[in-house]
């Protein structure tokens, strides 16, 4: 007669932690800072059909890392329920700091009563009055929140690209430095790394814009913006948000 196979609760958690981990690490980074006009996200991603950065309500974005299935049914969850709360409350109750809640149960849930954990990390990111009241929360694969300040990023190498957005950023940079700090960073995950327009994919939460908040940048916008970046160098002031808001 056989043994039953038996695995501790601490061993199992610890395998699921390192399964998910390495599927995230996998995949590609994506980074999320606060500039002078809002909050950016740049996505080292090429595909034009599969978003990592998406809008989920008025104020409110979502960037994801990992397994696209997974956070893809988790962003169509956070869409019912900014829906859902808005309509029967008010569009103010609905807020990012809610929304990490949500995704923190459902996470937690899948992690302690699946034998599959999701493979993903996700940044929920609401756009304040200013700078000061801007909410970036973390997630990960088991449900964990982390409130972000300035800046954050998730996937890939990640060692290497948040130690290079530490190096470079600083509060209240325009938009074409703050999208060239983003690029560099998503640079380091590879020695020989060059990242153009066409491999990324960039939007905004324009704190400045009236309705919509959240905006994608087509990648001749980009270039433009990387060009303006590139000219100011790291010293200089960029004029690259001047005429954004109309666009």
């Amino acid at each position: 007669m056989s043994m039953p196979f038996y695995v501790s609760p601490e061993q199992a958690m610890k395998d699921k932690a390192d399964y998910a981990r390495k599927g995230i690490s996998r995949g590609r980074s994506v980074v999320v800072l606060q500039y002078a006009d809002g909050i950016l996200f740049v996505a080292d991603n090429p595909s034009r059909a599969l978003h990592k950065i998406s809008e989920i309500y008025d104020r409110i974005a979502f960037a994801a890392v990992g397994k696209y299935n997974e956070f893809e049914n988790l962003r169509q969850q956070g869409v019912r329920y900014a829906d859902v709360n808005g309509y029967m409350y008010d569009r103010r109750d609905v807020t990012a700091r809610g929304l990490a809640n949500a995704y923190a149960t459902a996470l937690g849930t899948v992690f302690t009563e699946s034998n599959k954990p999701f493979e993903v990390e996700i940044v929920v990111a609401e756009v304040g009055a200013d700078g000061a009241s801007d909410q970036i929360y973390r997630l990960t694969f088991d449900g964990s929140v982390a409130d972000e300040q300035g800046y954050v990023a998730m996937g890939g190498q990640v060692d290497q690209v948040a130690s290079a957005l530490k190096d470079r950023f600083e509060e209240g940079l325009p938009l074409a430095r703050a999208l060239g700090v983003g690029v560099h960073a998503l640079e380091q995950q590879d020695a020989d790394r060059h990242l153009e327009a066409g491999q990324l994919e960039v939007a905004v939460l324009d704190r400045n814009r009236d309705h919509r908040l959240f905006r994608r940048l087509p990648a001749a916008r980009i270039k433009q913006l990387l060009e303006e970046a590139e000219q100011a160098g790291e010293g200089g002031a960029s004029q690259g948000d001047e005429g954004d808001a109309g666009e």
